[in-house]
């Protein structure tokens, strides 16, 4: 029986649950390998901590270059999180002549350049199924079943923390800091939450996402984002009155040569299949110029689905191993030199309806003043709500606006929130209507 040996970077959450995959699907896997693919050697700087799964000790080492410069290993599974030793590590596996596995998006969207260059000059593969949306299979779609399609749009929910708390303020009328404060002690958001509830988590995923179906890199740093901390109880609520839903979305087009590539709260229809994606769950959507709209959806994180994901990967490595032949499906699905240098449009440029909501004096006249700012500003009104309730002394007046463009909008606003009857400055939210 011919034998494929593995290495492991790390033993924690996903790492463990890599290692249950490893010792409970073992059998399953050689049929359906027709090998054996076989973890030999896991390092981590904590071996002595019980994980609940038994692990020969002559497994674990606290040197990850045991695992790196063994010859004998020929994939290498990196789940250790963040930039640095990460992004060494994987060089020099890379450097090694090893193939590499990792979830580690944000490696990935900030130095994924240069770890999937090496690896084309070397003749390995890079694989990162675990890095979006747990064990949803997107990237494995774009690169494999979605090839032949010129990808018009990406979007997504990626960030289950986030998905979890706006659900659940959405359902029960909470408040962010509350239902952020239960989700931390379920084990939903980290005791820092700053990379979730602030966008960072899910723009990292966007990164790679737009560089796969668009076939560009893209600079992390020029991807806009903005988080959830900000949303309240009342948005949520007038947003259902006007027939959304707000959801912390990732957006990637293509259109006249540009990039939109943009991570913020954005009201979604009701009646679009994104909009019921509810709780910790991630989806995915595509379009496609021949196969259409395409919507993945399913847990996004957790150790039982994103170890799924990583040893998806290490089966598709072990059968390029087999093969003896070239890598069939290469990182990014292309060569890196058919990557394209598209750039991002600037949010300035974009040009959409929007959602503003005011604290205001309850005096005669303020709505009209509001109004005329942005009319000045080439922004028209299509509805409004002004009910009936205090907020901290200052009366909600919630806008709903026909098509306008961002700079308007942002010059607009920075007028009214220097008005004296302005109390709470303009909470506003980004309307998306074109999600197809």
């Amino acid at each position: 029986m011919k034998e494929i040996k593995a290495g492991l970077i790390g033993l924690g959450t996903i790492g463990t649950g890599v290692v249950k995959v490893f010792q409970k699907n073992a059998e399953l896997m050689e049929k359906r390998l027709g090998a054996r693919l076989r973890l030999v050697k896991i390092a981590d700087l904590d071996i002595t901590t019980d994980r609940g799964v038994a692990i020969d000790p002559a497994l674990l080492t606290t040197d990850a270059y045991a695992v790196l410069r063994d010859p004998e290993i020929k994939i290498v599974i990196e789940l250790i999180g963040g930039y640095e030793p990460a992004r060494t590590f994987v060089l020099e596996a890379i450097a090694q002549g090893k193939h590499v596995i990792t979830a580690n998006k944000a490696l990935l969207a900030l130095h994924g350049a240069e770890i999937l260059a090496a690896a084309e000059k070397q003749g390995v593969n890079v694989m990162f199924e675990a890095s979006v949306a747990g064990g949803i299979p997107v990237i494995s779609a774009i690169k494999e079943s979605l090839c032949a399609n010129r990808f018009r749009s990406v979007l997504g929910i990626l960030n289950g923390t986030c998905n979890y708390i706006l659900t659940r303020m959405s359902q029960e009328g909470l408040e962010f800091e509350a239902v952020l404060k239960d989700a931390q002690a379920q084990g939903y958001a980290e005791a820092d939450p700053t990379f979730d509830i602030e966008g960072i988590d899910t723009a990292h995923k966007l990164a790679i996402l737009i560089s796969l179906c668009f076939g560009t890199r893209v600079d992390f740093k020029s991807i806009y984002t903005e988080g959830i901390s900000r949303i309240s109880a009342l948005d949520l609520q007038f947003a259902k009155q006007f027939g959304y839903e707000i959801k912390l979305l990732a957006i990637g087009k293509l259109g006249y040569g540009k990039i939109e590539a943009r991570v913020h709260p954005t009201m979604v229809p009701v009646d679009h299949p994104l909009s019921d994606v509810d709780g910790v769950f991630n989806a995915v959507r595509l379009q496609g110029d021949f196969v259409g709209p395409v919507m993945l959806h399913g847990r996004g994180a957790g150790m039982d689905a994103t170890a799924s994901a990583v040893m998806g990967d290490a089966m598709a490595i072990a059968r390029d191993l087999l093969r003896k032949g070239p890598l069939r499906t290469p990182s990014m699905g292309c060569a890196q030199s058919a990557l394209a240098d598209f750039p991002v449009r600037p949010m300035d440029e974009l040009v959409g309806q929007y959602y503003l909501r005011f604290g205001v004096l309850d005096r005669p006249g303020v709505l009209a003043q509001i109004a005329g700012i942005l009319g000045n500003h080439d922004i028209s009104i299509l509805s409004m709500l002004q009910p009936e309730r205090q907020i901290g002394g200052a009366v909600p007046i919630v806008l709903m606006t026909h098509e306008a463009g961002e700079a308007n909008i942002r010059a607009a606003l920075a007028e009214i929130d220097r008005l004296d009857l302005v109390r709470e400055k303009c909470h506003l939210i980004r309307i998306e209507n074109d999600l197809a």
